[in-house]
């Protein structure tokens, strides 16, 4: 309840009063939890972050398991990496971490180590798993990472204008399709007869 009434308002516009009433509790109710409204800010930030973190680690899971052909589950992850990033809550989480830096410049990190860099980590490791599989041409899986995420949030931000506009499911399947075919034509293997 306080991330949504922080990323309506921003930090400073927010009392903590307003968050006490959208969560139907009395003000001293939110002190007795966390012991002021900066607490409260990063708690709520943090916590966010966490939860989106979690949900993209979730979507890359069936790379564990990716068979013979690992593209079918690279695109599945591809387009649930891409929902969950194009989604409002994703969205508002950037666009409050951006807004409120000069306040708060190590929520940047804060909020990356549990969302973009935890995504990565995760990522490089299936990378890593399937090319000792021989799923993959043998790669630094770090960057092999770092690229596949290039390859899907770079068309994402430009063509939502940073966020600032909607953007089709279909457009959303398209950018994925796009990304785990130029991936796959770097790092796949091929197929032998």
């Amino acid at each position: 309840m306080a991330f949504t009434v922080f990323a309506q308002r921003g930090y400073e516009r927010t009392c903590v009063q307003e968050i006490a009433d959208a969560a139907g509790v009395a003000k001293p109710t939110v002190y007795n939890h966390l012991r002021d409204k900066e607490t409260l800010f990063r708690s709520a930030v943090e916590a966010v972050a966490d939860e989106i973190g979690g949900q993209c680690v979730q979507v890359i899971e069936p790379l564990r398991a990716a068979d013979e052909d690992p593209g079918p589950a690279l695109l599945c992850a591809a387009q649930g990496l891409l929902r969950i990033c194009a989604g409002p809550r994703a969205h508002a989480l950037r666009a409050l971490t951006y807004a409120e830096a000069s306040t708060f410049p190590d929520l940047i990190l804060t909020v990356g180590d549990r969302t973009s860099f935890r995504l990565a980590e995760a990522l490089a490791d299936r990378f890593a798993r399937l090319a000792l599989r021989g799923r993959l041409r043998p790669c630094d899986p770090e960057r092999a990472a770092e690229q596949f995420l290039a390859l899907l949030t770079g068309p994402l931000e430009s063509r939502t204008r940073f966020g600032t506009r909607e953007i089709a499911a279909t457009e959303l399947d398209a950018i994925a399709e796009s990304a785990a075919d130029t991936f796959l034509r770097a790092y796949g293997v091929e197929e032998k007869h």
